[in-house]
């Protein structure tokens, strides 16, 4: 397997997880959830799932910048990660992407 199945295995293993357990934590939770299904769409261009599937990879690794244990910093660098990331991709991210994120956090 590549680096960027690797990657995109990854993502899709342990994202939602650990979104669900600490969302509350987490202010760009259901956008984080949005790029996550536009990452996961094969609609989208590569391009634009390959930028997602980086910063929501670096969401999910275990390790990084700042430890996300740190209180009131630990996802600082996530959520800069995150909305670089963001502002490029945004105009993929669909409202059936933002949609599929809200059913997402009703379950």
């Amino acid at each position: 397997m590549g680096g960027v199945e690797k990657q995109e295995e990854y993502v899709k293993e342990g994202f939602l997880k650990k979104i669900k357990k600490h969302a509350s934590k987490i202010p760009f939770a259901k956008d984080a959830v949005a790029m996550y299904f536009c990452a996961t769409d094969s609609k989208t261009p590569l391009s634009a799932r390959l930028i997602a599937m980086g910063a929501l990879a670096y969401i999910v690794l275990p390790f990084d910048a700042i430890p996300d244990v740190v209180i009131g910093l630990g996802y600082t660098d996530d959520a800069a990660a995150f909305w670089a990331a963001f502002k490029i991709i945004n105009v993929h991210i669909t409202d059936e992407h933002r949609q599929k994120a809200e059913e997402w956090f009703v379950k």
